[in-house]
């Protein structure tokens, strides 16, 4: 699995012209999911997430986590992340998941961020969506699951 998170002061979906999901301050997270990834990758992702410390505390310093201010959450699934774009200038999406295995898989990841008790919103699997975000900072990390090792 693959994950961009992104820091944000607010951040919106809409499918159709209608709002899907919205958050204040917290994260946005566009969601990938491989062929290859299981319930493992999605775990230590959350827990990675969850206490990722890149928001300020009083001193300014990166020391807060989102469950440290009590932040939101917006989760995008995003087949592009697992683009194979090495030859040729048209990216390969064969190693992403289909849907049937990316599906329970993305709805895992949501539940999981979820028990944290922070807000937790989504886009809607396989629709055309529109995602506006405010980007805090910038502050922009990908995180891999391959790299947990």
């Amino acid at each position: 699995m693959k994950v961009v998170v992104q820091r944000v002061s607010e951040a919106n979906v809409k499918v159709d012209g209608k709002i899907a999901g919205e958050i204040n301050k917290g994260f946005m997270l566009l969601v990938g999911i491989d062929e290859g990834d299981s319930t493992t990758d999605a775990d230590w992702l959350v827990q990675k997430i969850l206490n990722l410390r890149v928001f300020a505390d009083a001193d300014e310093k990166l020391n807060l986590s989102v469950k440290d201010i009590s932040g939101e959450i917006l989760c995008i699934s995003q087949f592009t992340l697992i683009a194979d774009y090495k030859k040729g200038n048209r990216p390969s999406f064969i190693k992403a998941a289909k849907p049937d295995k990316a599906i329970p898989l993305f709805d895992y990841f949501k539940e999981e961020i979820a028990k944290s008790g922070l807000k937790t919103e989504s886009g809607i699997f396989g629709a055309d969506m529109k995602v506006s975000l405010i980007n805090d900072g910038p502050v922009t990390i990908v995180l891999d699951s391959i790299t947990k090792a």
